[in-house]
Order: structure tokens, then sequence, then C-alpha cells
């Protein structure tokens, strides 16, 4: 049985990144950083800074930093719109 991923919307005013399918996004949290996996419970949150990490569908691993910005999390998918550092 495969992998079941999450799809990852990542905008900024300075990039957009879209429909990337990724097998888990971890992310910086007011409280916290915090892991997304598939099935994760909707959410809406604040984000502080620092780092967002993500692994892709094909386990390569990405970091972007970031300053600020919130997330809505889905139906399997993670929407993040955060000022870039």
């Amino acid at each position: 049985m495969g992998t079941k991923n999450i799809i990852l919307n990542l905008s900024s005013p300075e990039k957009a990144l879209s429909g990337v399918e990724v097998q888990r996004v971890t992310l910086p949290g007011e409280n916290g950083r915090f892991t997304v996996l598939y099935g994760h419970a909707p959410i809406i949150s604040t984000l502080a800074e620092g780092d967002i990490l993500y692994t892709a569908a094909d386990g390569k691993e990405t970091v972007q930093h970031i300053k600020s910005g919130f997330v809505e999390v889905r139906d399997n998918i993670v929407s993040v719109s955060a000022e870039m550092q």
C-alpha cells in the first residue's frame, strides 16, 4: 500500500509554491513546532518566525525560513501564507 501524501500550498509576497505533494510539513507555531501528516484534523494557526520543513513525496527535504504567517489545514491540504526571509 502506498504512502498517503498531502498537498502543500505556500504563498508570500515574494513567491508562491502551489500543489506540491508532500509526505509531511513541520511548521513553527506560536506555541511550538508541529507536524502535519495525512489525516490531520482541521486547524487554523498563526506561525512564528522559524523554519518550515517539508518532505516531498520523493523523500527530498526542503527548508524555508519565515518571519511570520498563518496556516490552514483542511482535507489533507496545507495552505500557508507567510512573510519569508
